[in-house]
Parts: structure tokens; sequence; C-alpha cells
């Protein structure tokens, strides 16, 4: 079985990028455009990763991770974000993300996929 990765973000044309980075390195793709959304596709679907922006509305991608890792202590979830400030990483790791990554470089994304087995 495909390892499956979701990619939550609210911008188009930025999980376009993002699933053109990932795509070939044969994992099954999820994408929604909100937290909620989120949410409900990792209840549904258990994917090996999540790729969340932070920025979304009405659920931000804060509340959607701290909801995810609330009743799925185990979810990996990276937080990709053009909000890359000491405060929205402080927040993030809290909510229970395992890394973060900002837009404006995204080029560890892919070894942080391979490096960790997803």
């Amino acid at each position: 079985m495909k390892p499956m990765i979701l990619i939550a973000d609210d911008n188009y044309p930025m999980r376009k990028m993002i699933r053109s980075l990932v795509e070939d390195l044969d994992n099954e793709i999820l994408e929604c455009a909100d937290g909620s959304a989120a949410v409900s596709l990792y209840e549904q679907h258990r994917p090996d990763l999540v790729l969340m922006d932070v920025s979304m509305h009405p659920v931000d991608g804060i509340t959607a991770t701290r909801e995810i890792t609330g009743r799925h202590p185990s979810a990996r979830i990276v937080i990709i974000t053009e909000h890359d400030d000491a405060e929205t990483r402080e927040h993030a790791l809290r909510a229970g993300a395992s890394n973060f990554i900002g837009k404006e470089d995204l080029r560890p994304l892919r070894p942080l996929i391979c490096g960790n087995a997803v």
C-alpha cells in the first residue's frame, strides 16, 4: 500500500506546487482547502503525513493540528506556512506539529518525507 499524504492549504496554486514536489515519491495524495476538511479527511483516511497550512478559513491549521493530534497523538503533521516566525512555530509545535517549513523555501520538504520513510 502506498503511503498517503494529505495537503491542506486554501491556496490552490500552492497545493498544486506542493503536490508537484511530492507526487513522484510514489505516494497517494489527498487535498483539501481548510482545517475542518483536513480533520475530516484525516479521520476517514488516516494519512501517513499531513502537510498543513496555517492561514485557512473557517478552521485554521493550528486548530486542525490540535484537533487531529488530540485524537491521534502519533499523527505526523508538518506545518507549511508563510508565517515563518517564532510565535507561529511555537503555536504549531504546541498543537502537536512534528515539523515546520516556511513556504519561501520548500526544498526541505522532500528530504523530510524521504528521510522519515513516509
